[in-house]
Protein backbone atom coordinates (compact mmCIF):
# COMPACT_ATOMS: atom_id res chain seq x y z
CA UNK A 1 0.00 0.00 0.00
CA UNK A 2 1.03 3.35 -1.08
CA UNK A 3 1.74 6.28 2.26
CA UNK A 4 1.42 9.87 1.94
CA UNK A 5 4.69 10.34 1.95
CA UNK A 6 5.53 7.79 -0.59
CA UNK A 7 3.38 10.09 -2.97
CA UNK A 8 4.67 13.35 -1.84
CA UNK A 9 8.09 12.47 -3.08
CA UNK A 10 7.56 10.43 -5.86
CA UNK A 11 9.91 12.21 -8.53
CA UNK A 12 9.23 12.18 -12.32
CA UNK A 13 11.52 10.00 -14.64
CA UNK A 14 12.19 9.93 -18.06
CA UNK A 15 9.01 7.89 -19.18
CA UNK A 16 5.79 8.24 -17.23
CA UNK A 17 5.24 5.00 -14.47
CA UNK A 18 3.12 3.48 -12.05
CA UNK A 19 3.45 3.44 -8.08
CA UNK A 20 0.68 0.48 -7.54
CA UNK A 21 -1.42 0.93 -4.45
CA UNK A 22 -3.92 -1.48 -4.01
CA UNK A 23 -7.17 -3.54 -6.11
CA UNK A 24 -6.38 -1.96 -9.01
CA UNK A 25 -5.54 1.56 -7.63
CA UNK A 26 -2.41 3.83 -8.67
CA UNK A 27 -0.59 6.83 -8.97
CA UNK A 28 0.92 7.71 -12.42
CA UNK A 29 3.77 9.70 -12.21
CA UNK A 30 3.97 11.76 -15.35
CA UNK A 31 6.90 13.33 -17.18
CA UNK A 32 6.12 16.74 -16.10
CA UNK A 33 5.55 16.09 -12.58
CA UNK A 34 2.38 15.38 -12.62
CA UNK A 35 0.55 12.67 -10.55
CA UNK A 36 -2.55 10.71 -11.58
CA UNK A 37 -4.84 8.93 -9.05
CA UNK A 38 -6.13 5.83 -12.18
CA UNK A 39 -8.02 2.74 -10.98
CA UNK A 40 -7.36 -0.30 -14.29
CA UNK A 41 -10.84 -2.82 -13.82
CA UNK A 42 -12.51 -5.38 -16.17
CA UNK A 43 -16.32 -5.05 -17.10
CA UNK A 44 -17.14 -8.27 -18.62
CA UNK A 45 -14.12 -8.69 -19.66
CA UNK A 46 -12.53 -5.75 -20.96
CA UNK A 47 -10.24 -3.56 -19.72
CA UNK A 48 -10.82 -0.54 -18.73
CA UNK A 49 -9.26 2.51 -16.50
CA UNK A 50 -10.98 5.03 -14.61
CA UNK A 51 -9.50 8.42 -13.97
CA UNK A 52 -9.92 9.69 -9.58
CA UNK A 53 -8.51 12.59 -10.02
CA UNK A 54 -4.81 13.97 -9.64
CA UNK A 55 -2.61 14.31 -6.43
CA UNK A 56 -2.61 17.06 -4.16
CA UNK A 57 -6.05 17.87 -5.32
CA UNK A 58 -7.19 14.42 -4.16
CA UNK A 59 -5.64 12.82 -1.67
CA UNK A 60 -4.53 9.13 -0.78
CA UNK A 61 -7.37 8.55 1.09
CA UNK A 62 -9.80 10.29 -0.83
CA UNK A 63 -8.78 8.52 -3.85
CA UNK A 64 -9.11 5.07 -2.36
CA UNK A 65 -12.44 5.77 -1.48
CA UNK A 66 -13.21 6.73 -4.71
CA UNK A 67 -11.99 3.61 -5.82
CA UNK A 68 -14.24 1.95 -3.56
CA UNK A 69 -17.38 3.34 -4.64
CA UNK A 70 -16.29 2.27 -8.19
CA UNK A 71 -15.78 -1.54 -7.07
CA UNK A 72 -19.47 -1.24 -5.01
CA UNK A 73 -20.78 -0.19 -8.67
CA UNK A 74 -18.99 -3.14 -10.38
CA UNK A 75 -20.20 -5.29 -7.57
CA UNK A 76 -23.38 -4.15 -8.82
CA UNK A 77 -22.73 -5.22 -12.81
CA UNK A 78 -22.70 -1.13 -13.01
CA UNK A 79 -19.88 0.13 -15.10
CA UNK A 80 -18.31 2.79 -13.16
CA UNK A 81 -17.15 4.53 -16.23
CA UNK A 82 -20.56 5.06 -17.74
CA UNK A 83 -21.76 6.48 -14.66
CA UNK A 84 -18.89 9.22 -14.74
CA UNK A 85 -20.38 9.75 -18.17
CA UNK A 86 -23.91 10.11 -17.27
CA UNK A 87 -22.99 12.35 -13.97
CA UNK A 88 -21.14 14.29 -16.18
CA UNK A 89 -24.26 14.89 -18.64
CA UNK A 90 -25.86 15.71 -15.47
CA UNK A 91 -23.34 18.86 -14.36
CA UNK A 92 -23.32 19.88 -18.08
CA UNK A 93 -27.50 20.87 -17.23
CA UNK A 94 -28.63 17.81 -18.75
CA UNK A 95 -31.65 15.98 -17.38
CA UNK A 96 -30.97 12.04 -15.54
CA UNK A 97 -33.16 11.18 -17.77
CA UNK A 98 -32.54 12.49 -21.20
CA UNK A 99 -32.29 10.05 -24.11
CA UNK A 100 -28.26 10.22 -24.46
CA UNK A 101 -27.93 9.50 -20.75
CA UNK A 102 -30.39 6.45 -20.91
CA UNK A 103 -29.26 5.27 -23.88
CA UNK A 104 -25.49 4.98 -22.88
CA UNK A 105 -26.49 3.35 -19.54
CA UNK A 106 -28.69 0.75 -21.56
CA UNK A 107 -25.66 0.18 -23.77
CA UNK A 108 -23.48 -0.06 -20.52
CA UNK A 109 -26.12 -2.65 -18.98
CA UNK A 110 -27.43 -4.58 -21.88
CA UNK A 111 -25.34 -4.81 -25.21
CA UNK A 112 -21.99 -4.94 -23.29
CA UNK A 113 -23.15 -8.16 -22.02
CA UNK A 114 -23.71 -9.99 -25.39
CA UNK A 115 -21.42 -8.52 -27.95
CA UNK A 116 -18.69 -5.70 -28.23
CA UNK A 117 -19.26 -4.94 -31.71
CA UNK A 118 -22.66 -4.75 -31.44
CA UNK A 119 -22.58 -2.48 -28.43
CA UNK A 120 -19.97 -0.04 -30.26
CA UNK A 121 -21.86 -0.01 -33.86
CA UNK A 122 -24.88 0.44 -31.77
CA UNK A 123 -23.48 3.80 -30.34
CA UNK A 124 -22.29 4.79 -32.87
CA UNK A 125 -25.49 5.26 -34.65
CA UNK A 126 -26.73 7.19 -32.07
CA UNK A 127 -23.71 9.38 -31.45
CA UNK A 128 -24.20 9.99 -35.63
CA UNK A 129 -27.63 10.70 -35.95
CA UNK A 130 -29.48 10.74 -32.65
CA UNK A 131 -27.90 12.28 -29.78
CA UNK A 132 -26.98 15.93 -32.37
CA UNK A 133 -30.59 15.54 -32.33
CA UNK A 134 -32.24 15.17 -28.92
CA UNK A 135 -29.42 13.38 -26.79
CA UNK A 136 -30.01 16.60 -24.30
CA UNK A 137 -33.88 16.16 -24.36
CA UNK A 138 -35.89 14.23 -21.70
CA UNK A 139 -37.14 10.84 -23.36
CA UNK A 140 -40.39 11.49 -22.14
CA UNK A 141 -40.52 15.11 -24.15
CA UNK A 142 -39.11 13.25 -27.29
CA UNK A 143 -41.95 13.15 -30.06
CA UNK A 144 -42.05 10.50 -32.79
CA UNK A 145 -42.04 13.03 -35.58
CA UNK A 146 -38.68 13.96 -34.28
CA UNK A 147 -37.54 10.60 -33.99
CA UNK A 148 -38.67 10.07 -37.65
CA UNK A 149 -36.86 13.56 -38.52
CA UNK A 150 -33.61 12.11 -37.62
CA UNK A 151 -34.17 8.40 -39.41
CA UNK A 152 -35.44 10.45 -42.40
CA UNK A 153 -31.57 11.63 -42.53
CA UNK A 154 -29.84 8.13 -42.82
CA UNK A 155 -32.53 6.74 -45.05
CA UNK A 156 -31.82 10.21 -47.48
CA UNK A 157 -28.41 9.21 -47.71
CA UNK A 158 -29.32 5.59 -49.03
CA UNK A 159 -29.06 4.06 -45.95
CA UNK A 160 -32.10 2.10 -45.23
CA UNK A 161 -30.86 -0.84 -43.21
CA UNK A 162 -28.92 1.49 -41.01
CA UNK A 163 -32.15 3.70 -40.85
CA UNK A 164 -34.05 0.72 -39.96
CA UNK A 165 -31.78 -0.60 -37.31
CA UNK A 166 -30.74 2.70 -35.77
CA UNK A 167 -35.31 3.44 -35.43
CA UNK A 168 -35.02 -0.45 -34.12
CA UNK A 169 -32.64 0.43 -31.25
CA UNK A 170 -33.97 3.29 -30.34
CA UNK A 171 -36.96 1.42 -29.72
CA UNK A 172 -34.80 -0.54 -27.31
CA UNK A 173 -33.83 2.22 -25.31
CA UNK A 174 -37.51 3.51 -24.61
CA UNK A 175 -38.65 0.40 -23.73
CA UNK A 176 -35.43 0.27 -21.29
CA UNK A 177 -36.83 4.18 -20.22
CA UNK A 178 -40.26 2.05 -19.60
CA UNK A 179 -39.24 -0.42 -17.12
CA UNK A 180 -36.89 1.87 -15.03
CA UNK A 181 -39.93 4.64 -14.84
CA UNK A 182 -38.64 7.22 -16.92
CA UNK A 183 -41.06 7.14 -19.72
CA UNK A 184 -44.74 5.66 -19.97
CA UNK A 185 -44.33 4.34 -23.13
CA UNK A 186 -42.59 2.81 -26.14
CA UNK A 187 -43.15 5.41 -28.98
CA UNK A 188 -41.17 4.22 -31.58
CA UNK A 189 -44.09 1.63 -32.26
CA UNK A 190 -46.40 4.97 -33.39
CA UNK A 191 -43.46 4.76 -36.48
CA UNK A 192 -44.14 0.92 -37.50
CA UNK A 193 -43.70 0.46 -41.09
CA UNK A 194 -42.75 4.64 -41.91
CA UNK A 195 -39.08 3.01 -43.55
CA UNK A 196 -39.52 0.51 -46.18
CA UNK A 197 -37.98 -2.40 -46.28
CA UNK A 198 -34.46 -2.23 -48.04
CA UNK A 199 -33.93 -3.82 -51.35
CA UNK A 200 -32.07 -7.22 -50.77
CA UNK A 201 -28.75 -6.86 -52.07
CA UNK A 202 -27.21 -10.56 -51.80
CA UNK A 203 -23.05 -11.09 -51.64
CA UNK A 204 -21.70 -11.62 -55.12
CA UNK A 205 -20.83 -15.52 -55.45
CA UNK A 206 -20.30 -17.62 -58.40
CA UNK A 207 -22.81 -19.68 -59.72
CA UNK A 208 -20.85 -21.38 -62.80
CA UNK A 209 -18.53 -24.19 -61.86
CA UNK A 210 -16.09 -22.89 -64.20
CA UNK A 211 -16.00 -19.60 -62.85
CA UNK A 212 -15.63 -21.11 -59.64
CA UNK A 213 -12.41 -23.60 -60.59
CA UNK A 214 -10.75 -20.84 -62.04
CA UNK A 215 -11.08 -18.96 -58.18
CA UNK A 216 -9.79 -21.75 -56.81
CA UNK A 217 -6.72 -22.34 -58.94
CA UNK A 218 -5.93 -18.59 -58.14
CA UNK A 219 -6.47 -18.86 -54.99
CA UNK A 220 -3.34 -21.71 -54.89
CA UNK A 221 -1.55 -19.52 -56.69
CA UNK A 222 -1.74 -15.98 -54.31
CA UNK A 223 1.63 -15.57 -52.94
CA UNK A 224 0.15 -13.66 -49.81
CA UNK A 225 0.86 -14.64 -46.40
CA UNK A 226 0.72 -17.77 -45.03
CA UNK A 227 -2.24 -17.24 -42.95
CA UNK A 228 -4.69 -15.70 -45.78
CA UNK A 229 -3.22 -18.52 -48.16
CA UNK A 230 -4.81 -20.97 -45.72
CA UNK A 231 -7.46 -18.80 -44.52
CA UNK A 232 -8.52 -18.50 -48.36
CA UNK A 233 -8.36 -22.43 -49.25
CA UNK A 234 -10.27 -23.27 -46.18
CA UNK A 235 -12.95 -20.48 -47.03
CA UNK A 236 -14.68 -22.62 -49.78
CA UNK A 237 -14.27 -26.08 -47.88
CA UNK A 238 -16.31 -25.15 -45.03
CA UNK A 239 -18.39 -21.89 -46.19
CA UNK A 240 -18.95 -20.20 -43.09
CA UNK A 241 -19.62 -16.66 -42.72
CA UNK A 242 -16.39 -14.65 -42.43
CA UNK A 243 -16.03 -13.46 -39.05
CA UNK A 244 -16.14 -17.16 -37.75
CA UNK A 245 -13.49 -17.94 -39.76
CA UNK A 246 -11.33 -15.75 -39.26
CA UNK A 247 -11.78 -16.07 -35.47
CA UNK A 248 -11.43 -19.76 -35.61
CA UNK A 249 -9.69 -21.01 -32.79
CA UNK A 250 -8.04 -23.89 -32.27
CA UNK A 251 -9.54 -24.98 -28.69
CA UNK A 252 -12.72 -25.13 -30.76
CA UNK A 253 -11.41 -28.00 -33.16
CA UNK A 254 -11.21 -31.78 -32.67
CA UNK A 255 -8.57 -32.55 -35.66
CA UNK A 256 -8.76 -36.49 -35.02
CA UNK A 257 -12.87 -36.39 -34.70
CA UNK A 258 -12.18 -34.41 -37.78
CA UNK A 259 -14.93 -31.93 -36.10
CA UNK A 260 -15.02 -27.82 -35.50
CA UNK A 261 -17.63 -26.64 -32.77
CA UNK A 262 -18.20 -23.44 -32.55
CA UNK A 263 -21.18 -21.16 -31.31
CA UNK A 264 -22.52 -19.20 -34.58
CA UNK A 265 -22.14 -15.37 -33.65
CA UNK A 266 -25.42 -14.78 -35.76
CA UNK A 267 -28.06 -16.58 -33.86
CA UNK A 268 -26.06 -17.67 -30.78
CA UNK A 269 -26.67 -21.62 -31.33
CA UNK A 270 -24.16 -23.94 -31.13
CA UNK A 271 -22.83 -25.85 -34.39
CA UNK A 272 -21.08 -28.00 -36.06
CA UNK A 273 -18.72 -28.64 -39.27
CA UNK A 274 -17.29 -31.83 -40.57
CA UNK A 275 -13.79 -31.22 -41.60
CA UNK A 276 -12.93 -33.03 -44.78
CA UNK A 277 -9.44 -34.45 -45.66
CA UNK A 278 -8.83 -31.81 -47.08
CA UNK A 279 -9.81 -28.92 -44.87
CA UNK A 280 -7.95 -30.99 -41.75
CA UNK A 281 -4.89 -30.87 -44.42
CA UNK A 282 -5.01 -27.49 -44.81
CA UNK A 283 -5.19 -26.84 -40.51
CA UNK A 284 -1.98 -29.19 -40.00
CA UNK A 285 -0.15 -27.02 -42.55
CA UNK A 286 -1.36 -23.81 -40.25
CA UNK A 287 -0.60 -25.60 -37.17
CA UNK A 288 3.36 -25.38 -36.73
CA UNK A 289 2.46 -21.40 -37.78
CA UNK A 290 0.04 -20.27 -35.38
CA UNK A 291 -0.74 -23.54 -32.87
CA UNK A 292 0.71 -22.42 -29.96
CA UNK A 293 -1.73 -19.17 -29.90
CA UNK A 294 -5.63 -19.33 -29.16
CA UNK A 295 -6.87 -17.90 -32.83
CA UNK A 296 -6.03 -20.15 -36.37
CA UNK A 297 -5.63 -17.20 -38.66
CA UNK A 298 -3.29 -14.79 -36.64
CA UNK A 299 -2.83 -11.26 -37.25
CA UNK A 300 1.02 -10.91 -38.47
CA UNK A 301 2.45 -12.61 -35.42
CA UNK A 302 0.52 -11.85 -32.77
CA UNK A 303 -1.24 -15.14 -31.52
CA UNK A 304 -4.00 -13.33 -29.43
CA UNK A 305 -5.38 -11.20 -32.22
CA UNK A 306 -7.25 -12.54 -35.04
CA UNK A 307 -6.47 -11.97 -38.31
CA UNK A 308 -8.51 -8.71 -40.13
CA UNK A 309 -11.61 -9.06 -40.80
CA UNK A 310 -10.79 -7.56 -44.42
CA UNK A 311 -8.18 -9.84 -45.09
CA UNK A 312 -10.14 -11.87 -47.03
CA UNK A 313 -11.45 -9.51 -49.46
CA UNK A 314 -8.51 -7.72 -49.92
CA UNK A 315 -6.85 -10.95 -50.96
CA UNK A 316 -9.59 -11.72 -53.56
CA UNK A 317 -8.90 -7.77 -55.14
CA UNK A 318 -5.25 -8.42 -54.93
CA UNK A 319 -6.22 -11.57 -57.38
CA UNK A 320 -8.21 -9.33 -59.60
CA UNK A 321 -11.78 -10.31 -58.48
CA UNK A 322 -14.42 -7.25 -57.83
CA UNK A 323 -15.93 -7.92 -54.30
CA UNK A 324 -19.10 -6.22 -55.35
CA UNK A 325 -20.05 -7.91 -58.90
CA UNK A 326 -18.02 -11.08 -58.73
CA UNK A 327 -17.35 -13.16 -55.18
CA UNK A 328 -16.77 -12.16 -51.77
CA UNK A 329 -15.34 -14.04 -48.89
CA UNK A 330 -19.19 -14.47 -47.51
CA UNK A 331 -20.26 -15.04 -50.99
CA UNK A 332 -18.21 -18.90 -50.23
CA UNK A 333 -21.98 -19.55 -48.60
CA UNK A 334 -23.61 -18.57 -51.55
CA UNK A 335 -21.59 -21.04 -54.33
CA UNK A 336 -22.20 -23.59 -51.56
CA UNK A 337 -25.70 -23.76 -51.12
CA UNK A 338 -25.95 -23.35 -55.18
CA UNK A 339 -23.89 -26.20 -56.24
CA UNK A 340 -24.49 -28.43 -53.20
CA UNK A 341 -27.84 -28.50 -54.61
CA UNK A 342 -28.24 -28.25 -58.06
CA UNK A 343 -25.00 -30.06 -59.32
CA UNK A 344 -24.27 -32.48 -56.26
CA UNK A 345 -28.24 -33.09 -55.89
CA UNK A 346 -27.90 -33.00 -51.88
CA UNK A 347 -30.71 -32.13 -50.01
CA UNK A 348 -31.84 -28.35 -49.27
CA UNK A 349 -32.20 -29.43 -45.60
CA UNK A 350 -29.26 -30.93 -44.78
CA UNK A 351 -27.47 -27.57 -46.93
CA UNK A 352 -29.36 -25.57 -44.95
CA UNK A 353 -28.73 -27.31 -41.11
CA UNK A 354 -24.58 -26.79 -42.41
CA UNK A 355 -25.11 -23.22 -43.18
CA UNK A 356 -26.01 -23.15 -39.29
CA UNK A 357 -29.99 -21.23 -40.48
CA UNK A 358 -33.23 -21.47 -38.41
CA UNK A 359 -35.32 -23.02 -40.35
CA UNK A 360 -37.98 -25.16 -38.64
CA UNK A 361 -38.93 -28.46 -39.75
CA UNK A 362 -42.47 -30.02 -40.64
CA UNK A 363 -42.90 -30.42 -37.18
CA UNK A 364 -41.68 -27.25 -36.04
CA UNK A 365 -38.65 -28.21 -34.65
CA UNK A 366 -35.93 -25.60 -33.89
CA UNK A 367 -32.31 -26.19 -35.15
CA UNK A 368 -30.22 -29.10 -33.57
CA UNK A 369 -26.33 -29.11 -34.15
CA UNK A 370 -26.27 -32.90 -34.51
CA UNK A 371 -29.29 -33.16 -36.90
CA UNK A 372 -28.21 -35.10 -40.21
CA UNK A 373 -24.31 -34.82 -38.61
CA UNK A 374 -23.42 -38.06 -40.79
CA UNK A 375 -25.37 -36.95 -43.59
CA UNK A 376 -23.41 -33.55 -43.50
CA UNK A 377 -19.70 -35.56 -42.68
CA UNK A 378 -20.65 -37.15 -46.06
CA UNK A 379 -21.49 -34.14 -47.82
CA UNK A 380 -18.67 -32.17 -46.68
CA UNK A 381 -16.24 -34.37 -48.17
CA UNK A 382 -18.25 -34.85 -51.32
CA UNK A 383 -18.52 -31.34 -51.54
CA UNK A 384 -13.98 -31.03 -50.94
CA UNK A 385 -13.69 -33.80 -53.68
CA UNK A 386 -16.50 -31.98 -56.06
CA UNK A 387 -14.10 -28.60 -55.39
CA UNK A 388 -10.62 -30.42 -56.37
CA UNK A 389 -12.49 -31.53 -59.61
CA UNK A 390 -13.36 -28.12 -60.52
CA UNK A 391 -10.00 -27.11 -59.59
CA UNK A 392 -8.39 -29.33 -61.97
CA UNK A 393 -10.86 -29.00 -64.54
CA UNK A 394 -12.19 -32.17 -64.67
CA UNK A 395 -15.62 -31.22 -64.29
CA UNK A 396 -15.85 -28.73 -66.37
CA UNK A 397 -15.16 -30.73 -68.70
CA UNK A 398 -17.71 -33.47 -67.97
CA UNK A 399 -20.20 -30.60 -67.70
CA UNK A 400 -19.54 -29.71 -71.24
CA UNK A 401 -19.67 -33.02 -72.34
CA UNK A 402 -22.97 -33.19 -70.94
Amino acid sequence: MLTDVTVRNAKPKEKPYKIADERGMYLLVQTSGGKLWRFDYRYFGKRKTKALGSYPDVSLYKARELRDEARKLLASEVDPGEVKKAEKAAKLGKLSNTFEVIAREWISTHLMTKSKANAQRSLRRFELYLFPKFGGKAISDISPPEILSAIRIIQNLNKTDTAKRTLQTAGQVWRYAVQTGRAERDITADLKGAIPNAKVSHMAAFTDPKDMGALLRAIDGFTGTLTVQAALKLAPLVFVRPGELRKAKWADIDLEAAEWKYRVSKTGIDHIVPLSTQAINILKDIHDFSGGGQFVFINGHNSNEAMSDAAVNAALRRMGYDTKTEITGHGFRAVARTLLHERLGIDPNIIEHQLAHRVPDALGSAYNRTRFLEQRKEMMQKWADYLGELKAGVKEISLKKA
